[in-house]
């Protein structure tokens, strides 16, 4: 442990400035960790819009009202987000995605730790110590069977494993099967749980090391005023030591690792296998950890999406920087032109050269206008009275709204399950339930879609029963939906 990063200096630069320690600090906190818990870390959600986030904040503000009173959290829902994504605070990220105009949020990487902090301050039944000493004891056999440099050594360590793996056959071979017990399996998979939450939270972190890069770079192209050459190189020098960086390789490395489709098979396979063992059953684990693979994969792909977004704003920025200046010469070239053409003919006689005037504004205090105070609107009361109903308001009552966002979960859930589906497979899993406005809906997403295939030579029919009981149909194009 570094000493010097908890020394009375630093903490008290943290306590002041870090924006997980303000956190722990907040009379709000328990509202803000709980809810941004549940909206972003439980269904490891990389970024909502505003009108989702705002609309699930009212449903949690509402809810504790009702418990705890009308003046607990006495704000409305828009006023928080605000204030949560403020630089004071900093526990969200707020900002514009690539050809929207509705702001969307993100958690920050403090926020993340700080929340995974609190969540590991509950009592554990079960601290498991065997599974972590393990995993010391062959991080270190690793480290020192990766560095050694000698052939020899290397050789005998590996005949050494074999002659370990030859036994161990031989005694399964005589029917003796040794098996892990209750203990053991529970003290692995709870260190395989805590390792997983927090490999997805180095995916947040990760990518804002690569967004602080962009704004390094993008403050260095508007300062600089050298040439563009000498730019560019220290650009793609610093873009290089990133990639090159220990954190780029290991990042690489685990990507790499993960897009195999032989290695994302045998982690389904493993997966599958450890939650079905009665001892990981019976601690009722999170559904989600079925899954964990392909959510590290969508976290991964979310890192590299950003990567590749910076790396075209930045390239696109370049342009716009040189398309200026290149206008900027032509504009100057220009007027070299028409000062040259206009003196061919009719040289100047005597050499002049004009002066802008000196002098000074002054503006003296007595020549301010005196302050007139606005004027102010006089609201008379006047008696409501009640009126006479003209319109029938059933129409009120009969109103049909659509959740965008429970078809969005549903179609990831979908995506995850398989690799390709199609619009009248997904309507069969998840059936219509307002009619047609939902299936509108269904049309939109697929259109929002990047890697939604829509095949026009080919048709399939949809069809969905209505609320009197009469079944529809309706003849649409072909649509697949991608992972």
């Amino acid at each position: 442990m570094n000493t010097a990063a908890i020394s009375h200096e630093a903490l008290a630069s943290l306590r002041k400035n870090h924006p997980a320690w303000r956190l722990l600090r907040a009379d709000s906190s328990p509202l803000v960790a709980s809810f941004l818990h549940r909206v972003f870390i439980a269904p490891n959600v990389r970024e909502i819009s505003q009108a989702d986030l705002q609309e699930s904040l009212e449903d949690e503000l509402f809810a504790l009202r009702e418990r705890l009173g009308e003046e607990s959290y006495p704000r409305i829902a828009s006023e928080y987000l605000n204030d949560w994504a403020d630089n004071a605070q900093g526990w969200l990220r707020k900002f514009y995605p690539q050809n929207s105009d509705e702001p969307h949020y993100d958690l920050t990487p403090a926020t993340e730790k700080g929340i995974r902090w609190l969540a590991g301050l509950t009592e554990r039944s079960f601290i498991g110590t065997e599974s972590r000493l393990l995993t010391l004891f062959d991080l270190l056999q690793q480290m020192a069977s990766g560095s050694e440099t000698d052939p020899k050594i290397r050789i005998a360590a590996l005949r050494e494993k074999r002659r370990e793996i030859d036994a161990e056959i031989k005694q399964i071979q005589s029917g003796d099967i040794p098996l892990l017990d209750e203990t053991a399996i529970k003290d692995r998979f709870q260190q395989f749980v805590m390792m997983a939450g927090e490999l997805l939270s180095d995916f947040r972190e990760v990518e804002q090391n690569f967004r602080q890069l962009d704004r390094r770079v993008r403050e260095r192209i508007a300062l600089w005023e050298g040439g563009k050459g000498e730019l560019l190189q220290d650009i793609l020098n610093e873009c290089d030591d990133i990639t090159n960086s220990d954190q780029g390789k290991s990042f690489r490395a685990f990507w790499d690792f993960l897009m195999s489709s032989s290695r994302q098979e045998e982690l389904t396979y493993l997966l599958d296998k450890v939650m079905a063992l009665t001892p990981v059953a019976e601690s009722r684990p999170d559904a989600r950890l079925r899954r964990v693979h392909y959510d590290w994969l969508e976290a991964g792909e979310h890192t590299q999406r950003t990567v590749a977004q910076l790396s075209s704003q930045l390239r696109r920025f370049l342009d716009d920087k040189a398309w200026l200046e290149n206008k900027r010469i032509m504009e100057i070239l220009g007027q070299i032109k028409s000062s040259a053409s206009a003196t061919l003919n009719t040289p100047p006689q005597t050499l002049q050269m004009t002066m802008d005037e000196m002098k000074l504004d002054m503006s003296l205090p007595m020549e301010r206008p005196l302050y007139q105070p606005p004027l102010q609107s006089v609201i008379e009361s006047v008696a409501l009275e009640m009126g006479e109903e003209d319109a029938d308001a059933e129409a009120l009552f009969s109103q049909v709204v659509v959740d965008k966002g429970r078809l969005k979960h549903g179609l990831a859930q979908a995506l995850q399950e398989h690799t390709q589906i199609s619009l009248a497979t997904l309507l069969d899993i998840y059936p219509l339930q307002h009619g047609l406005a939902e299936l509108v809906i269904w049309l939109q997403l697929a259109s929002e879609q990047s890697r939604c295939v829509i095949d026009d030579h080919k048709q399939e029919v949809l069809q969905w029963r209505t609320g009197q009981g009469l079944i529809k149909h309706v003849t649409l194009p072909y649509m697949l939906f991608v992972r």
